[in-house]
């Protein structure tokens, strides 16, 4: 599975963006999809999560209300809308492909991360 992520750019503090995630190469139905993020001298950071069949959900607590995830199999993309955005939220974001769950192992395949500011 080869995974392009866009969408990243700069925002303002209470702005949106929405990230997208591009499967190719297997079946993205068989696959969680994930995002994670990670900022400048910080760990890669679990942010949310959507099962293959999009029936289940999960987000870190620091993102809770304000982020939502979804999935178009028919389109081999995964959406990762922010709302509210906060300068906290900066960061490169990746996307990724493997097992539920919030933990980074899970996941098989990486996308190339795209980089988004929020400036205050």
């Amino acid at each position: 599975v080869q995974l392009q992520a866009s969408g990243g750019g700069l925002v303002q503090a209470g702005g949106s963006l929405r990230l997208s995630c591009t499967a190719s190469g297997r079946t993205f139905s068989n696959y969680a999809m994930g995002w994670f993020r990670q900022a400048p001298g910080k760990e890669r950071e679990f942010v949310a999560t959507i099962s293959w069949s999009g029936g289940s959900t999960d987000y870190a607590d620091s993102v809770k209300g304000r982020f939502t995830i979804s999935g178009d199999n028919a389109k081999n993309t995964a959406y990762l809308q922010m709302d509210s955005l906060t300068p906290e939220d900066t960061a490169v974001y990746y996307c990724a492909a493997g097992a539920y769950g919030i933990t980074k192992h899970l996941y098989y395949y990486w996308g190339q991360g795209t980089l988004v500011t929020v400036s205050s």
